[in-house]
């Protein structure tokens, strides 16, 4: 009898974290390194929710919180989406986790059967798919069009739905892309899924509020309030927080759903830490200055990217709307000879390239699904930007 489990088949590690595993090894063997794969911001966790897991160790809230999490943390989430959504959600339709990535996996188990299809635009994030594949479910790719900044359109919605649709998958602000939907994008897709009682609606709102030039952010339950019986809201505070190591994210939606969502994880993590919990109440009661501050940050380094990479031969990147990553054509490099002699034949090459040859990590496209592309992440100082797209340029112009 095998050991491993034949469903472990289905799925691969997460590319991302095989990058930035790759850019670690390298480095502890001398190289010099720029890795450009985590998605994780530079910045520090703000000190007043830091003082607030230190307070909550030192006041002994070391202890089991309920499996949802703290009712000071889920009533603090309500007031955040009433707040700056519109919407109006009970504590018992919140659900608190040890990352989005868990609200998004409890999500999935809970509801996805053997055969049931997701729709999922790509480029996307790498984990959905296999968090899909591991509930048994199958992974509908819709491929957004280039043109269209990745986004895909609601005539393409509407042509993969069928009957075994069970969950359309939104992330916007998108990682790998920056794209971000606009109001009207996201009425147009309401419209098409108002003819589909059978699709529920995930939407992965984790970049929300790391926006750029007057975009306004809007979430789908939002602009179709029609639609919020059958919407769950992912969000968390490891982006727009600075606060990736500390896992919570959360969830709002149908309090059935909750509650079936509540059953996988007493039986997984049972809940989050009781401290990082402390402290994103106090992320999300607290100052939100910083945020804007943080934002003009991004968006010079956005720019900045930008443009050296459009200096660089073979290479065509567009200009992200959110989040903070640039996923850059590197369809003028494909065919093109190392001075090793090497052909570089797909977008896996051309990373493998940047990496081996100027120390450069970045994540290739397939990994994303949609290639020739890669991803970089900005979210790092503008010294280490300027050196890495300056190795990149470097890296295209000895090409043949």
């Amino acid at each position: 009898m095998a050991l491993i489990a034949n469903r472990l088949n289905r799925i691969k590690p997460s590319p991302t974290m095989a990058v930035s595993g790759r850019a670690q090894e390298l480095k502890a063997q001398g190289m010099d390194i720029i890795s450009l794969g985590a998605g994780e911001p530079d910045f520090d966790t703000p000190d007043n929710a830091k003082e607030a897991a230190i307070s909550a160790i030192k006041s002994g809230e070391t202890k089991y919180t309920l499996v949802p999490g703290t009712l000071a943390l889920r009533k603090a989430i309500c007031t955040k989406f009433k707040r700056e959504n519109g919407l109006n959600y009970s504590t018992s339709q919140i659900q608190v986790a040890s990352g989005g990535k868990q609200s998004l996996y409890n999500a999935i188990m809970a509801t996805v059967e053997e055969g049931d299809e997701v729709i999922i635009p790509a480029p996307y994030w790498v984990s959905y798919p296999d968090i899909v594949l591991l509930a048994g479910g199958i992974p509908i790719i819709v491929e957004g069009n280039v043109d269209n900044n990745f986004k895909i359109t609601s005539e393409q919605l509407e042509e993969a739905i069928t009957p075994k649709t069970k969950w359309l998958l939104i992330n916007s602000p998108s990682n790998p892309t920056g794209a971000a939907y606009s109001e009207y994008e996201l009425k147009k897709i309401a419209k098409t899924l108002l003819n589909y009682s059978n699709v529920y609606i995930m939407t992965d709102d984790i970049y929300e509020h790391l926006i750029f030039d007057d975009f306004i952010f809007k979430t789908i339950a939002q602009v179709e309030p029609e639609l919020y019986e059958r919407t769950l809201t992912v969000n968390g505070v490891s982006k727009a927080y600075a606060m990736t190591g500390w896992r919570i994210g959360y969830a709002a939606g149908p309090e059935n759903l909750i509650q079936a969502m509540n059953k996988v994880q007493s039986q997984s993590t049972s809940h989050a830490s009781s401290i990082s919990q402390a402290a994103a109440f106090e992320a999300l009661n607290g100052p939100q200055g910083f945020i804007l501050e943080n934002n003009k940050v991004f968006k010079e380094r956005r720019d900045l990217v930008v443009s050296m990479l459009n200096q660089a031969n073979g290479i065509e990147c567009q200009t992200p709307q959110g989040a903070f990553y640039v996923y850059p054509s590197c369809a003028g490099l494909i065919g093109k000879k190392t001075k090793n002699g090497k052909v570089l034949e797909n977008d896996l090459d051309v990373a493998t390239y940047f990496l081996e040859e100027e120390g450069v990590a970045v994540v290739f496209g397939a990994a994303f699904g949609l290639s020739p592309f890669f991803r970089i992440s900005y979210a790092t100082s503008t010294e280490i930007l300027i050196d890495a797209c300056n190795r990149i340029k470097r890296a295209c112009s000895q090409l043949e």
